[in-house]
């Protein structure tokens, strides 16, 4: 799980040569519009899902992203489910240390009532994550493309494969506000709920539901 850097919607090169009629702004003008991709990668089964947010990137963002890629896996398949592994960038928002994104964690495991292990990748290396290559995958496609409106985004992303299947892609026009954090007590009792691991506190956290 991770997000891609932000995507401005306009009549933007992207560093390709442009298709059509090869006319596009090689310098960013302010673009009004833009849209945070957050991408969970399914790797048992090869699944992309890709959330589009308009608003912040933001912990709260992360974890909606979860539960949408959640209420989309068939019922079967939750069943067999015990415990779900999420590699995670160590990124501001997604740390292990972020006391909004915790928080928000606890409340998806108590939620679906699935064990949920995160595993993180140390400093510099999220290129590790597999979910970069999909980015770069995606960056390939739209390579050159004018996305001039979120349509456009959208549908270049669904026209995508990874593995041979196309993405399942979600726009979210929720709004999100930037800072939440917990206050020390409301944190002292989140921690009770994390199994952090002696070796690696910060980069690998159990969460067990109540």
């Amino acid at each position: 799980m991770d997000c891609k850097a932000t995507v401005k919607i306009g009549n933007y090169s992207r560093g390709g040569q442009t298709r059509g009629n090869n006319q596009a702004q090689d310098h960013d003008m302010g673009a009004q519009e833009k849209y945070i991709p957050c991408g969970i990668l399914d790797e048992d089964t090869g699944q992309l899902y890709l959330n589009f947010g308009s608003s912040y990137k933001t912990s709260d963002f992360i974890v909606d992203s979860l539960s949408l890629w959640w209420d989309r896996i068939p019922q079967p398949e939750k069943q067999q489910l015990d415990l779900i592994q999420i590699k995670v960038d160590n990124g501001p928002e997604s740390s292990g240390v972020r006391t909004q994104f915790l928080n928000r964690m606890v409340e998806f495991t108590d939620q679906i009532g699935k064990s949920i292990q995160l595993l993180y990748f140390p400093p510099y290396h999220s290129k590790y994550n597999p979910i970069e290559r999909c980015w770069g995958i995606l960056e390939q496609h739209w390579n050159g493309a004018l996305l001039s409106n979120v349509e456009t985004m959208l549908a270049w992303a669904e026209s995508m494969t990874w593995k041979g299947k196309p993405p399942i892609v979600h726009l979210s026009q929720e709004i999100y506000q930037k800072g939440i954090s917990l206050t020390k007590k409301a944190l002292e009792a989140i921690e009770m709920r994390l199994l952090r691991n002696p070796s690696l506190p910060k980069w690998d956290i159990l969460i067990r539901p109540c």
